[in-house]
């Protein structure tokens, strides 16, 4: 009886061998793609968590709402998973689905202007004056007064994954909107006039939280809203100017 049996070692085919090798590959080009896909989201939701939300004075408390939400819910109803506001985020009024909805034309004369961001390579954005295609320019929401005159202007823009981004795309013009900082430069021409803006304040509300279109008369504001984190449609990004010349 013998004492030892030895196995002879298996041996794979050169086809076997070719799967198993592109096997490999494919999940490391995977694993490449999802870190590549969910990377700036996380990377932002991070940086937006530890700068954006402590150290910047937020106007709406994280755990209350403005007064007027209870009334502005019966319009669109409250902001949910579920809710038919988020079909289509190219739409701008279902960005705020609390936000009363004014369903008139605006009743300013100035249909159209543009807006420039030099730090954020923007030149002449189109903005249109009550406006709702996000896909085709910059949208006025719910305007009630210009740019250089005494109010809130309040300018949603589109964006998206950092790596898709093109400041000439409406898709994805307001991508980098987080990169800018205090005292950071905005034009905004209309007609013969250019109105510069300086950066104020960024912070980060939820699509609930409405204050941010409050109208001030007590200077001249100009305010951005983008979604975030980029690629996403959980929170809005707002970036906050006041007039500084004419």
């Amino acid at each position: 009886m013998a004492l030892h049996i030895y196995l002879k070692k298996k041996q794979y085919s050169a086809k076997k061998k070719t799967v198993n090798f592109l096997s490999y590959i494919f999940l490391v080009v995977g694993a490449m793609l999802l870190f590549w896909s969910f990377y700036p989201i996380v990377s932002f939701t991070i940086y937006s968590k530890l700068f954006l939300k402590n150290n910047i004075n937020i106007p709406i408390s994280e755990n209350n709402t403005v007064s007027s939400i209870k009334d502005a819910n019966s319009i669109l109803g409250a902001f949910n998973i579920f809710s038919n506001n988020l079909r289509d985020y190219t739409q701008a009024s279902i960005w705020f689905p609390a936000s009363p909805q004014l369903n008139k034309p605006s009743q300013l004369t100035v249909k159209e202007y543009t807006l420039s961001i030099p730090k954020l390579n923007i030149k002449k954005a189109r903005v249109v004056v009550g406006g709702e295609d996000l896909a085709k320019s910059l949208v006025h929401y719910l305007p009630q007064s210009l740019p250089g005159e005494y109010g809130n202007v309040a300018i949603f823009g589109h964006s998206t994954l950092p790596q898709l981004y093109n400041p000439k795309d409406y898709k994805t013009i307001f991508t980098y909107l987080s990169s800018l900082e205090k005292g950071d430069k905005i034009y905004v021409n209309v007609g013969e006039y250019e109105y510069q803006y300086e950066v104020t304040t960024l912070f980060i509300v939820k699509p609930k939280d409405i204050s941010v279109l409050e109208q001030k008369k007590d200077d001249s504001y100009l305010t951005l809203i983008t979604c975030e984190p980029p690629g996403t449609w959980l929170e809005r990004l707002v970036v906050t100017a006041k007039l500084t010349k004419i």
